[in-house]
């Protein structure tokens, strides 16, 4: 049968405090969201006088988004984005996991002298111009690889994964090598399973890294047609270059799809950018699961 505890009145007023203060979080979070939504699915003409306070549609039209997913610009940008992103995560969890792994084992010779070195390029990182000569040289600018490979290890990530797998019960690594595994199969079918809520963490800050990455894109790839979606939606959003995306013909002539006002556009496309993020989420949550180990060694 269920125990019920009777809260004293000091703990109902936190309680109550708590979730008043949640309720306001969620809606200081949602109520851009919904604005955004509802200003791109506005009526045209009411589009100029619509408040940033209401999140319900005045009117409605579905230009907007017909006309941005239907762009080919907007097509080759999300292609563009979700490649490089995706091929980023799954380098840099992959090579960030193995050098922890490595960093972890107290054994590793000069074990020490690498950990010093990972802290110098925290403390002292090279700026744009080092990285962009170094991309010249290994002959990878105006290649999505100029992207890729751009923090494809990250220090701080590697630091958490290092102290991740220093926690990992010595008795599993002795009853693996007992039962006659060598270090790589240690590696894969022991350390990896066990380290599947750290490594969604890292692969969480991988993906929002290199998904709102704009600015070394912008620098390195020169090929319009290479650009990821940030870009695309810099060149629209922050220069409010319109006819990117409505066509010189309309706007010129005033015609169709030039009729479609510019806030709802720039209300879109910013919802475009945002939806991967919000859509990753729930899928990593599963992950963060406590006492993962908990129970893996038995006295």
């Amino acid at each position: 049968m269920a125990m019920h505890t009777r809260r004293t009145p000091l703990e109902r007023i936190e309680y109550i405090i708590i979730v008043s203060t949640l309720l306001l979080l969620v809606v200081f979070t949602l109520q851009p969201l919904l604005n955004l939504l509802a200003l791109s699915l506005s009526a045209p003409e009411n589009v100029a006088g619509f408040s940033g306070l209401s999140i319900l549609p005045d009117g409605f039209s579905p230009d907007v988004w017909m006309l941005l997913l239907q762009h080919p610009n907007v097509q080759r940008g999300i292609f563009n984005s979700v490649w490089m992103t995706t091929t980023s995560v799954v380098i840099g969890v992959f090579f960030t996991a193995l050098m922890a792994w490595g960093m972890s084992r107290p054994g590793l010779p000069g074990r020490r002298i690498i950990f010093i070195l990972v802290l110098v390029t925290i403390v002292f990182e090279p700026g744009i111009i080092p990285d962009y000569f170094l991309m010249k040289r290994l002959g990878l600018l105006n290649t999505p690889w100029s992207v890729i490979m751009y923090k494809a290890i990250s220090a701080w990530y590697l630091i958490i994964l290092i102290r991740f797998f220093e926690e990992i019960p010595k008795e599993l690594l002795e009853a693996a090598e007992l039962d006659g595994a060598n270090p790589f199969q240690t590696f894969f079918m022991v350390v990896l399973p066990l380290a599947k809520p750290a490594l969604a963490t890292i692969a969480l800050f991988y993906f929002v890294l290199h998904w709102n990455e704009f600015f070394r894109a912008m620098i390195y790839l020169t090929d319009q047609s290479k650009w990821p979606l940030q870009v695309v939606l810099r060149q629209f959003v922050i220069e409010g270059d319109k006819v990117a995306i409505v066509g010189a013909n309309n706007v010129n002539n005033n015609l169709g799809l030039a009729q479609i006002n510019i806030r709802a556009l720039k209300a879109g496309m910013i919802l475009i950018t945002i939806v991967p993020i919000l859509a990753i989420y729930p899928l990593i949550l599963k992950f963060f699961t406590k006492g993962t180990m908990s129970g893996a060694v038995k006295g």
